[in-house]
């Protein structure tokens, strides 16, 4: 359960710098402030979030398998 704990947790800040990263990309691609389209802003980040979370799925280099020691 630990194991699962600690993948929910890096899974999650993996997920929102994701988020972050993807807001920033997108809102710098408009030349001015009032050019940004919040709705692509938010529906962007969200469903990159998402794919972050399925990737991570895959498994996660921060989260130790089995036996190993974690530094979580």
């Amino acid at each position: 359960m630990t194991n699962f704990k600690s993948w929910i947790k890096a899974a999650g800040i993996r997920a929102l710098k994701t988020v972050a990263q993807t807001a920033v990309a997108t809102i710098g691609v408009s030349q001015t402030i009032g050019e940004v389209n919040w709705g692509v802003v938010a529906s962007t980040s969200v469903l990159a979030g998402f794919l972050s979370i399925l990737t991570s799925l895959a498994g996660l280099p921060e989260v130790p398998k089995e036996g190993e020691d974690s530094d979580l």
